[in-house]
Formats: C-alpha cells, sequence, structure tokens
C-alpha cells in the first residue's frame, strides 16, 4: 500500500493540529491517517514532543548483506542528488542508522543536531513518527512532512521511508530514507525511495546463494500445488514454513519441528520420520522426493500433526515454578538461569552467580545449595571484611565438605581477595564454595580485582537476569511478596497497576519491588491495589532519566491531582500553571492517574 496524499493543507494548519494533539489529544480533522495513529503511538511510547534524546545502540555492521547489496545503488543515487538538499540513509530493521550519504553541508548539520546518524535508533519507540520508524513500524512506504512529525525538532526536514523485504525470506531487513528539507517535494522523494529500494531488493536476489534460490522455487511450486497442506523447507540457514504450518503449531514447537527435519536430512534411510515436539504434539514429516537434495543439505517436506489426546500443556502454564523450591518466575531467562544453577551444583561444581544488585542471584544461589548440599554457612561482603570472619571461614575451609556461600564478593578489596584466593588455593576437591559476583556483562564491578582473582576458582559462571528483562515474573513475583510481607492475607494488585508496574524499568530490581510492596503495605493489608497506591515513580513514566528539578515537577503534579480529584483544570491552577502545560507535563512525564 502506498503513499496516500491528504487534503492540500499548509504547514501552519498541520502544526496547529499536532500542538492541538499534544494539549488535549484531539485529532483533527483532515490529518492523515496514518500519521494520527503514529502520533497516538509515539504518545504511548512517551516520546517527548519538543527534543529527541535518542539512544546510540551500536556500531553499524557494514559487511552485513544489506549493506553489500544498498551500497552502488546509494552511490549511484547520491551522485545524482549531488547537487540537491537531500540525504540518503539505510537503517536497519530495528531503526538504527547504518549509513548516511548527502553532499549538502547545512542539511547534513540539520542531521547531526537531531542525531539522525550512523548507529542511532529512529524507530518510534524513540525518534516518534518519522519517515524511518513509521516505516519499518506499517511496513508500508512512508512521507512525514513538516510538523507531520511528532517531535517538534523534526519538523524542518521531509522523510520518505520504504520498508527494504528481502526477496527470498520475506523478512524486513531494512528501510531506505530520502530527508529533505520540509518545503521541498515530498511525492518525489518518496517515489526515488521506492526505486532505490527495488533496485536494492533485486540485488539481494541475485546475491542469494544458488541452493537458496532453488529452495525458493521449490518451496513455491509445493505450495501451489497442495495449497492444503502443511509445507517446511530447508537449506542451510534458510527456513520456510506456509502460513498453515506456523498458525497450526505452538512458537515452542518451531524448534522441536526443525530439529526433526534436521534429523531427517541427515538420516537418508528414512522415508518418513515421526517426532514428538516440545508442547507434546506428534508431528509426521514426509520429504518431497523431487526436490530433495542431501548433498546440499535441501529438502521440502508435507507436515502431518497427529493428535494423540496426550498434548501437553504450554511450557509457560507447564512451568509456573522452577527447579527451585520457593523461586518464583515464569520467563525462560529465569528458568534457563535457575536450571544451570541447579544441574552445576547437582555436579558438585564450584559456582560464580552474578547480576545486577537486588536480582536474586544470592537467594537462588544460597536456595540451591541448601537444596543440594544441605547446611550452608554464608559469608557476606560485610561480614569478610571483619579479621573474625575471615578466621571463621578459614576454620571453615579446613572441615570436612564445607558447603560455603560468598556473598558479593566484587564489593570486597584487592586484599581481602587475595586473602581469600589463599585460602581456597588447593581446596578445590574437599568440599563446595559459591559466590555472588556483580553484573560480568557491563562495566559494573566494584572492582576488577573479584573477576580476576577469585573466579578463575569457579567451574562456571551463571548470569541471573535483571527484572526488566523479564517483566513477566511480575505476575508471580507480585503475589509472592505480597503473601510474605502480609503474612497470607488476601491483598492483590489490581490489571491496571499490574500493567503500570510492567511499563517501569526497575533499576534495583526484585529488591526494588519488595521496597515497594512493602511501603504500600504499610498503608494497606488487604483489598486491591490500585494505581493511585503506586509510588510516584511508578505512576509516571519517562523516556529519559528525569533530573532532580524534573522529579520534583513530576511529584508536585502527581500530588495536585490527587488533591483536586485528578481534575487537570483544577490541579493546574493549585500549581499556578497553564491548562495547556500541566497536559503536556503529564505527557512528558507518563503520569497515569
Amino acid at each position: 500500500m502506498g503513499f496516500q496524499p491528504s487534503s492540500p493543507r499548509t504547514p501552519t494548519t498541520i502544526a496547529t493540529a499536532r500542538e492541538r494533539f499534544l494539549s488535549d489529544d484531539d485529532v483533527p480533522v483532515g490529518v492523515r491517517e496514518s500519521i494520527s495513529t503514529s502520533w497516538r503511538r509515539s504518545r504511548a511510547f512517551n516520546v517527548h514532543a519538543d527534543r529527541l534524546e535518542l539512544p546510540f545502540v551500536r556500531e553499524p555492521n557494514l559487511e552485513s548483506p544489506l549493506v553489500s547489496a544498498a551500497r552502488p545503488v546509494i552511490r549511484q543515487l547520491a551522485d545524482d542528488l549531488s547537487a540537491e538538499p537531500v540525504s540518503i540513509i539505510l537503517t536497519s530493521p530495528d531503526g538504527v542508522v547504518l549509513s548516511r550519504a548527502t553532499a549538502h553541508r547545512p542539511l547534513e548539520r540539520m542531521l547531526d543536531d537531531v542525531s539522525l546518524a550512523p548507529g542511532y535508533s529512529y524507530s518510534e519507540e524513540h525518534a516518534g513518527t518519522n519517515g524511518i520508524g513509521t516505516a519499518l513500524e506499517n511496513r508500508q512506504a512512508t512521507l512525514v512532512r513538516g510538523s507531520e512529525h511528532y517531535a517538534g525538532v523534526l519538523a524542518d526536514l521531509s522523510c520518505a521511508g520504504v520498508p527494504i523485504v528481502h526477496p527470498v525470506s520475506g523478512a524486513c531487513v531494512g528501510a531506505l530514507d530520502l530527508t529533505g528539507l520540509a518545503d521541498d517535494g515530498g511525492p518525489l522523494l518518496l517515489s526515488l525511495a521506492k526505486s532505490a529500494t527495488a533496485q536494492i531488493e533485486q540485488r539481494m536476489l541475485s546475491q542469494a546463494s544458488e541452493h537458496e534460490s532453488r529452495l525458493l522455487n521449490a518451496y513455491l511450486a509445493t505450495c501451489r500445488r497442495a495449497p492444503q497442506m502443511m509445507v517446511l523447507a530447508i537449506a542451510g540457514e534458510v527456513v520456510l514454513m506456509n502460513q498453515r504450518l506456523r498458525l497450526a503449531i505452538d512458537p515452542q514447537d518451531h524448534i522441536s519441528l526443525l530439529e526433526h527435519a534436521v534429523d531427517q536430512t541427515l538420516d537418508t534411510t528414512a522415508s518418513r520420520r515421526v517426532g514428538t515436539m516440545a508442547s507434546g504434539r506428534v508431528a509426521r514429516l514426509s520429504p518431497v522426493p523431487e526436490f530433495w537434495d542431501d548433498t546440499a543439505g535441501m529438502a521440502i517436506f508435507h507436515v502431518h500433526l497427529i493428535d494423540t489426546g496426550e498434548r501437553a500443556e504450554p511450557a509457560t502454564a507447564r512451568r509456573r515454578g522452577t527447579a527451585l523450591p520457593g523461586v518464583v518466575g515464569r520467563s525462560s531467562s529465569w528458568h534457563q538461569a535457575c536450571d544451570r544453577v541447579v544441574r552445576s551444583l547437582r555436579a558438585g561444581d564450584w559456582l560464580a552467580v552474578s547480576g545486577e544488585p537486588g536480582t536474586g542471584r544470592s537467594t537462588v544461589l544460597r536456595t540451591g545449595a541448601a537444596l543440594t548440599r544441605g547446611n550452608v554457612r554464608v559469608f557476606s561482603a560485610a561480614d569478610l571484611r571483619i579479621p573474625q570472619s575471615l578466621d571463621a571461614l578459614d576454620t571453615e575451609l579446613d572441615r570436612e565438605d564445607f558447603s560455603i556461600v560468598l556473598r558479593d564478593v566484587d564489593a570486597l578489596d584487592g586484599d581481602t581477595l587475595d586473602h581469600i584466593a589463599d585460602m581456597l588455593q588447593g581446596r578445590e576437591g574437599a568440599g563446595w564454595v559459591g559466590v555472588t559476583v556483580g553484573d560480568l556483562t557491563v562495566d559494573a564491578l566494584h572492582d576488577a580485582d573479584a573477576a580476576a582473582i577469585l573466579l578463575p576458582f569457579f567451574t562456571h559462571t551463571v548470569p541471573i537476569p535483571p527484572l526488566r528483562h523479564r517483566i513477566e515474573d511480575l505476575q508471580d513475583l507480585i503475589p509472592s511478596l505480597l503473601r510474605q510481607l502480609t503474612r497470607g492475607r488476601e491483598l492483590t494488585v489490581s490489571s491496571a497497576a499490574m500493567r503500570q508496574l510492567a511499563k517501569y524499568s526497575w533499576p534495583g530490581n526484585v529488591a526494588e519491588l519488595r521496597q515497594i510492596l512493602r511501603e504500600i503495605v504499610t498503608h494497606q493489608r488487604s483489598g486491591v491495589i490500585d494505581v493511585n497506591q503506586l509510588p510516584p515513580s511508578c505512576r509516571a513514566l519517562s523516556r529519559h532519566t528525569l533530573t532532580r528539578i524534573e522529579a520534583m515537577e513530576r511529584d508536585a503534579i502527581i500530588r495536585s491531582l490527587e488533591e483536586n480529584g485528578g481534575h487537570k483544570p483544577a490541579a493546574a491552577a493549585a500549581l499556578g500553571i497553564s491548562r495547556a502545560t500541566i497536559y503536556r507535563k503529564i505527557k512528558e512525564f507518563g503520569i497515569d492517574l
């Protein structure tokens, strides 16, 4: 679906419509539906309407197949447009700018000012309505002119973005965007972007390997011959399955099905294979003989699902608990971490558990050790700063079959770590030791000595994911923590409050969640916790880290809204600010009452 021109409207009219939307949520008649819908998404993402704070995501991969296919097309287009104030921008599928080409220095400076540069993300989530992010979101060619941009700092630009679709897999692999000045010909930019994108996609097709092209042709032929059948095709790293098959199996079964298919390509004696998938369903794979090429690893299968009447529950429903008693959570990353801890402990391996403070790394290690080792002696970093505790540790290590947990060793100084290392030396076969340490994936350790001095003693290091990376675990954590804090009383969280808590970034992880619930429980020990019982930090969700002044301003607005029954004009009057300002601040701070 291509660009849909709106009725003629002056830039001033669009700017006025945008201001009206930002102030009172109303979209005037005449704003294109694709733009108004994108404005609403941008507001839901809490994108700032007056400034851009874009993250630098990563250094672009300039050797990717997309960049290789696009490079000559962009070079030719840049030569053709060298006298025009136009920039040619290539992005990844998540909106990260890979390359930018322009010969117009003033425009280049404008783009630098708004971070429309390699490595920065122009997805709608970060930049709001724009030619790149909105094209990727809608997966269609999109022109965004002047004040149609959600962020006011982009109002001097026009952006024409077109998604780039891989001709073999059908996946969106990026976008091509032409950005110029707002007053210049937008529809022409879109036409040029479409033409260049078609050339890039054609080059990607020509670059596809021979067996990938053969696979695509064989797959399409099989689907045409038997449209009622479920079809799976594999060749190397390329996997194709028709919609009928995708809709018929659960996501967790995809991997199981592919494993059975790969096994069958390796077993040339099997004419068909029956396998059980992760959900418990049974699939029979029947190869299509004319497209079988075991030397190239290419195969096309008809897939038949067999109803055994014993289908297992989905993994998410089947495994609410973990391998550790009393440790709750439903996310796959949490289960994998707990399982790895238990496997290492049962093997008798010395184990390090890493993660941000408050993630539950100590709980997981202590619970696992108690389950597999029995009585465990725990020494905290505070304990180990005291000479008497170091003596107690030395005594414990002299025992037969000792079991010891050392907590937060990254908080210890180098001398203490050296002392502990001397104690551990030579004791590896006599008992078991586990340690907890800070997040090793970032520069977060208090001192690198912990990693350098102690970690070589430990066979495995299991990272515990932060709560923001397993936000679905709130569904289990909150009821469990409330039962602990209320000693079993009936206190629950409303669906609206749960959704609000799920939007929070949880920098303090589970420890912060426990503290917030503890504060709520001091005032309410039964009933239902709703959004208005949550602390201001959880009700106000901003896309950027607030300064102290902004945080004070946010809290003052929330208090005024509460004191005035949520009536925004009255709250604005009480604060001495205009109605338009309080609406703007509510959106800026993501306040939800």
